[in-house]
């Protein structure tokens, strides 16, 4: 007698999320800030703004920067305003943070701009382990967002997940 397989988890009827399927695909990197400061620790007006003029922007062409503070050092924000001046019309983006800060950025500005009314009363799988870095905050506030519309909400692989949510009759 032949046994057919049955995919149990493709009949359940559950849609999976996969957060890395969001994750950004440009290149994120830091601009350093310390080579331009008066021994790596002080803005001194004129001589950080002919360090700035003579900097090579162009490496940063398409990608999105970070712009961090140094550990004892205090750079007042008109410092970090003539950043953005000399990146602007190169870099796709700039921030102000490091790279944790900006990726919980950009989510919660993708999930604000998606329409989740599409998952109205389904049974939602939000996928755990990946290979990218993705934070707390981050599945926190796709749950927040999912909520509203959803039956249920499980964390992990549809084959062995943990229930977060389930609407109430």
């Amino acid at each position: 007698m032949e046994q057919t397989l049955v995919n149990r988890v493709q009949q359940s009827g559950l849609i999976n999320l996969n957060l890395e399927l969001w994750y950004p695909q440009f290149e994120i990197i830091d601009f350093d800030i310390k080579p331009h400061l008066f021994m790596g620790k002080i803005v001194k007006e004129k001589e950080y703004r002919e360090s700035l003029k003579d900097h090579d922007w162009q490496q940063y062409t398409g990608k999105v920067v970070l712009v961090q503070s140094i550990e004892g050092t205090i750079i007042p924000i008109w410092a970090k305003m003539l950043i953005a001046t000399y990146l602007e019309g190169i870099a796709y983006d700039i921030f102000m943070g490091d790279k944790d800060e900006f990726i919980n950025q950009y989510y919660k500005n993708y999930f604000d701009s998606i329409d989740f009314s599409h998952y109205q009363n389904e049974r939602v799988v939000v996928k755990g382990c990946g290979d990218k870095k993705i934070s707390d905050a981050v599945y926190a506030y796709l749950t927040f967002k999912l909520k509203p519309y959803v039956k249920s909400i499980l964390f992990g692989e549809a084959c062995s997940s943990v229930p977060i949510y389930k609407l109430k009759n």
